[in-house]
């Protein structure tokens, strides 16, 4: 073994870093260097391994891992003796969260987070896992075991060791996927609509047992699968209403959980993430315009008003995440015990579901007795809860997690005729597209403190370019239509593999991983890969360049494995595989759409749900904006009344000025 480093400074040298979760570990006894060539070549200087340490702010088991070993002095020596210690916020860094949690899974079966990981001062991983305990127990052994074990096997048995971190490698590598040849059909739809409808959960809702993740992009699924006429009904209603009246939404401020460790949706783990809430608004506003349940649309607008109320940056764009704990408890926040609850509103016990057992841990986690909450109670619940110590926040700010609410926001500040919601999502797009680029104009990942940094990650173009899109819909503003072309078009330049088809996660040479992944699988969000490519064909048909909807369909052939075998985890694919197969809608509306008539048309479009759809429209401010000279759906269609015209490859029905009429072109 090389020179040892024995004791750390303190603070760290994470005490440099914006991001709160780093921030969290910056007087830790643990010598931790943040990602970069720094630690690498200390690694190599000493001849250790490095320790990659993974996890994020609102993680339980973090904060666990976290008291009982990073604070622990001894255990800390030990860790900077035998290795280079790095810790990595995964929501900074995302694709080395990608790359490491695939080797974990490889190596244990599993994942999750703190996700620990062994491996070479070359990155390439040799032994990993997830939590370890403070002491050996329940067959796990403890983290200071490990850290001799692996010590052990570097000194005496590296070339073992390193074989097997390159035959793991050898095996993610060969994992990524090859276009296929097999054609892109209808049949793929109709088999991942009966897979998925298979693990659902007829009695509670969700899909599978528990614990149970709200899988929005699966959600979003279903909605399009019934629109073709799939039997989807009753598996969005009872999961779409079990959430929304269960223990994972919180009933008295709004926004969702993260998931629910039970089957029926009551306990939550109380973290709330901003990628879940943006994603469920949307998901519960698209349900609200197929079902016409008041329900959904309640749902989406309190949950984006959490958000608004909550989570908001002083620069008008969005935070990431709360903590499930606080004062050192899980849910403390949240939950209520009989007395507090009968001290501020008795009247309302029966309707939250407050009694003098509670149900959990002698507490009260509220439910809803109905689709009507009681508002004056609910109120006072709110206020007197805001008293309460909060939960800790990331205040970071993501540009892809703000590209999914800026698309929320848009939609339903349309669709419900919220202005409020369209004035955040202008504020916080105009924030990520002005606050946060290089002076080349490359958009950057992640700011916090007056500093944005990391260079912009697939899932930033991808999100930011659907979310400016979505508010180029809702307001006909040209700047969000030409931002959102520009960030399509650079995410081709830097992402997309012209040769095997596919986008891959980062750009080239971007702090360069050992493996250079594409994006294809999906969990809790949606793969950016194929989010790009629904944004791409759509443009095509906006602007009438098929050449921007190739790079699309390359990326589909790329995904088709995971369509064909594992929708759940290719739920946002094939959405755009549906929009692929589809003949999409071309909706124009021409005329003062500021006037009651032109507000009543914009209203028929947004209150239908129209999945395959594209909007266009001449604003009132620049009419004469480049970029709508470009847009073929404008060309020859100018009117003085309010008109909707309803195209498909470019062929209009009859325009009109009648709601009902519009109405009826759109959904047949």
């Amino acid at each position: 073994m090389g020179s040892a480093t024995v004791a750390a400074v303190s603070p760290n040298r994470l005490a440099a870093e914006t991001s709160p979760y780093l921030l969290q570990h910056a007087n830790n006894p643990v010598d931790w260097y943040p990602w970069g060539d720094e630690a690498f070549e200390e690694a190599r200087r000493r001849d250790v391994p490095i320790l990659l340490s993974i996890g994020y702010a609102a993680c339980h088991w973090c904060h666990v891992m976290e008291r009982e070993s990073f604070e622990d002095a001894e255990t800390a020596q030990l860790m900077n003796e035998l290795c280079v210690n790095v810790k990595v916020d995964r929501e900074e860094r995302p694709d080395v969260d990608s790359l490491y949690m695939d080797a974990v899974q490889a190596m244990t079966g599993h994942g999750g987070w703190p996700m620990t990981v062994f491996m070479t001062p070359d990155g390439i991983p040799m032994i990993g896992g997830t939590y370890f305990p403070p002491e050996d127990r329940h067959g796990m052994p403890s983290f200071r075991t490990v850290l001799r074990y692996v010590a052990d096997l570097w000194v005496n048995r590296r070339p073992d060791l390193l074989a097997q971190g390159n035959e793991l490698i050898q095996r993610i590598s060969q994992s990524i996927p090859a276009a296929s040849s097999e054609p892109l059909t209808d049949a793929l739809l109709w088999g991942a609509a009966r897979q998925v409808s298979s693990v659902h959960d007829s009695e509670f809702g969700g899909f599978g047992r528990a614990p149970k993740f709200p899988q929005s992009p699966v959600l979003e699924f279903c909605l399009r699968a019934r629109a073709r006429g799939a039997a989807m009904r009753g598996l969005l209603d009872t999961t779409l209403r079990a959430m929304a009246l269960g223990g994972i939404y919180d009933q008295i401020g709004g926004g969702f959980s993260r998931y629910a460790v039970d089957r029926q949706w009551l306990v939550p783990h109380f973290e709330k993430m901003l990628y879940d809430n943006a994603q469920l608004a949307r998901v519960y506003l698209h349900a609200w315009q197929t079902h016409g349940d008041q329900l959904y649309g309640r749902i989406c607008a309190e949950t984006l008003d959490y958000l608004l109320r909550d989570m908001r940056d002083d620069t008008g764009a969005l935070h990431a995440s709360e903590d499930a704990d606080s004062e050192g408890e899980e849910g403390k926040f949240y939950v209520w015990s009989h007395e507090e609850f009968m001290a501020v509103a008795p009247e309302a016990a029966g309707w939250f579901g407050a009694t003098p057992e509670g149900n959990f841990e002698g507490h009260n986690i509220l439910t809803a007795g109905g689709d009507d909450p009681p508002l004056e109670a609910r109120a006072k619940l709110l206020e007197v809860r805001s008293r309460r110590v909060r939960p800790a926040k990331d205040d970071k700010v993501l540009a892809s997690w703000n590209g999914l609410a800026i698309a929320a926001l848009s939609e339903a500040g349309a669709a419900l005729d919220r202005p409020d919601f369209l004035v955040a999502a202008r504020d916080a797009a105009s924030f990520v597209l002005d606050g946060m680029r290089r002076d080349d104009g490359r958009l950057l990942h992640s700011y916090r403190a007056g500093k944005a940094h990391i260079p912009g990650l697939l899932e930033d173009y991808a999100y930011m370019a659907d979310g400016l899109l979505a508010l180029w819909e809702a307001t006909f503003e040209p700047r969000w239509l030409h931002e959102s072309q520009r960030l399509a078009r650079e995410a081709i330049d830097l992402f997309a593999d012209p040769r095997g088809g596919g986008f891959y996660a980062a750009a080239e040479g971007d702090d360069a991983l050992v493996i250079r992944q594409k994006d294809v699988s999906e969990s809790a969000t949606p793969s950016p890969g194929a989010v790009l490519s629904l944004v791409l064909q759509r443009l095509a048909v906006l602007f009438d360049e098929p050449d921007l909807a190739r790079p699309a369909v390359d990326a589909l052939r790329v995904a088709r494995i995971y369509m064909d075998r594992a929708p759940q985890a290719a739920a946002t694919w094939l959405a755009a595989l549906d929009f692929y197969l589809s003949t999409p809608k071309e909706v124009v509306l021409t005329g003062d759409l500021r006037s009651d008539a032109g507000r009543e048309l914009a209203r028929q479009v947004w209150t239908t749900y129209l999945p395959n759809a594209v909007i266009a429209g001449r604003p009132a401010v620049s009419p004469d904006h480049p970029i709508l000279q470009k847009v073929a759906l404008l060309k020859d269609r100018e009117t003085q009344a309010p008109t909707a015209f309803v195209c498909e490859r470019y062929v209009c029905k009859l325009p009109t000025s009648d709601p009902q009429e519009l109405a009826r072109q759109l959904t047949s």
